[in-house]
């Protein structure tokens, strides 16, 4: 059974949902993939991981580092959890690549090579976004593209944990804005 719950933040509204293992998903109002893989037969009621969700995100928001992850639960194919395991390794401000993020892959499979453009699709599809860093990924050049919140929220949160913003950009024209 899943569970959800909202969470007021200052970018706005967010979905909390939950399973008896942990978080499976933290989506923005309107974002691209919005309540994705939230199970149709859900039920609105605050269990135990919101609590640590929302602590977490209370000191988040308030510019602190939680220190802490609560539990999750990634729902995804093998190759989409991998991704999403090494974003949890970015640390809080700072920033890395999708191609860096693909060479990591590589190594891990035992492969030469790893496309970019496959991983760009699995943090596209993160569901536990901001616990699950998927906005420190940036384009090789330092573009802000591909977060399904919005590239401003991207903006936010990375501005929120101090990064180096004069090194990014917000590309003016492309498929992933």
């Amino acid at each position: 059974m899943q569970y959800t719950t909202t969470y007021l933040s200052p970018l706005g509204k967010i979905l909390l949902a939950a399973d008896d293992i942990g978080l499976t998903g933290l989506w923005f109002d309107g974002e691209k993939f919005y309540a994705k893989n939230l199970a149709p037969e859900h039920e609105e009621k605050e269990v135990p991981v919101f609590g640590e969700v929302k602590h977490w995100l209370d000191l988040y928001f308030s510019g602190t580092n939680p220190g802490f992850m609560p539990p999750i639960h990634m729902i995804g194919s093998t190759f989409q959890c991998s991704v999403w395991n090494v974003l949890k390794q970015i640390p809080y401000g700072e920033t890395t690549t999708y191609g860096e993020i693909a060479k990591q892959i590589a190594v891990s499979c035992g492969k030469e090579r790893m496309s970019a453009q496959a991983v760009g699709g699995a943090v596209g599809h993160n569901e536990i976004s901001i616990i699950v860093p998927c906005h420190r990924v940036v384009g090789t050049n330092g573009s802000l593209t591909g977060y399904a919140g919005g590239v401003d929220k991207k903006v936010r949160l990375l501005t929120l944990e101090g990064v180096n913003m004069s090194v990014l950009f917000v590309p003016t024209k492309g498929t992933a804005l």
